[in-house]
């Protein structure tokens, strides 16, 4: 499946290259290269099979990458808009041979970023397919797939409102569930509530409403054929972040997704340590203890430090509140019925 990187903090920024390039594990290498600890089966006593781990989280990530980065010159430039908005760049290049792309991360740097490599799921690879999909200030990406699509998308469509409906741009099954997910967080403020910010719970309501009506939808048109969905998704308003680490499975395991409040202190080059073990680094300028609050969530750990990192459980979200002071893990409310028989694709 797809690989994605997100990071948030209030007061420390990030630089793109930092985090997305320079690491031996970084985003961009995950191409064909994957790390997975600490990923274990539902039954806790044994290790997920090497085929299951294999189905949904090492495949080669190939088909395009995106980018969105949250600055605040619009904030500057305009007074009605408050806060940060996205800035956003896709390809269908391998990214580590993408120049524009380097040059960006090489001088970019954020408080808030999400990153996606994808690996198709059957829609055309093209630009307008690559995750983040945004909406105003809202950036949406996904890992894992939407089983049996093509049988409910045309009454997805019916569900979203009209401006949500006609912000989706490509074909993905994931672009059409952050549509259907906008439409539940705007809560019929159409556009106009895309520029709004909401809290973490409102965003979790939305993000669950949404699973509960693709599920709905699955079960009501393929009746006892409906196949298990993997629903690895992140949403942020460059402020907040939500990540969902989902399948519908009585036993199996969604795509890996793990989470840290730690390792952006390794990843940055301006304090000591290196994401990579035994490199040193001889240009930090400050200590660790002056890094600022911060979180990464991110399909695979990018740092060789595993204590950094901690594998989000089944079916559980993490929710970042604004300038990261609190972090919270969760189960998510999970529905009697929910189980889907069968492997699924993905």
């Amino acid at each position: 499946m797809c690989r994605w990187f997100a990071y948030v903090s209030g007061d420390e920024e990030c630089l793109l290259e930092d985090v997305l390039i320079t690491p031996k594990h970084s985003l961009v290498k995950q191409v064909e290269n994957h790390y997975l600890p600490k990923l274990l089966s539902h039954d806790p006593e044994n290790i997920t099979s090497e085929h299951e781990i294999n189905a949904r989280n090492r495949l080669f990530n190939t088909d395009g990458l995106g980018l969105a980065w949250y600055t605040y010159a619009r904030e500057t430039f305009e007074k009605d808009t408050i806060g940060p908005r996205p800035a956003l760049y896709k390809c269908i290049q391998p990214p580590l041979h993408d120049t524009v792309f380097r040059s960006i991360c090489a001088n970019t740097t954020t408080k808030a970023c999400f990153s996606h490599i994808r690996a198709a799921t059957g829609s055309p690879i093209t630009p307008t397919n690559n995750h983040p999909f945004v909406f105003g200030r809202h950036s949406i990406m996904h890992n894992g797939v939407i089983s049996d699509f093509g049988a409910i998308s045309r009454q997805m469509c019916l569900l979203m409102d009209d401006d949500c409906y006609g912000n989706i741009h490509g074909s993905t099954d994931s672009e059409h569930l952050a549509a259907l997910y906008m439409t539940y967080l705007v809560n019929g403020k159409g556009a106009k509530g895309w520029e709004e910010r909401y809290s973490t719970s409102t965003m979790e309501t939305a993000l669950r409403k949404t699973v509960a009506q693709i599920i709905k939808l699955q079960q009501d048109i393929m009746k006892a054929d409906a196949t298990p969905n993997s629903l690895n998704v992140a949403t942020t308003d460059g402020e907040q972040l939500l990540a969902y680490r989902f399948r519908n499975s009585a036993v199996q395991q969604p795509p890996s997704l793990y989470y840290s409040t730690t390792a952006g202190v390794t990843l940055n080059r301006k304090y000591p340590d290196h994401p990579d073990a035994g490199v040193e680094n001889p240009g930090a300028t400050r200590e660790p203890s002056e890094h600022g609050s911060h979180v990464i969530v991110a399909s695979e750990p990018s740092t060789y430090k595993d204590k950094e990192w901690d594998l989000i459980p089944k079916n559980h979200y993490v929710a970042v509140e604004k300038g990261c002071g609190q972090v919270r893990v969760a189960q998510i409310e999970y529905e009697q019925g929910w189980d889907a028989k069968g492997d699924g694709i993905s």
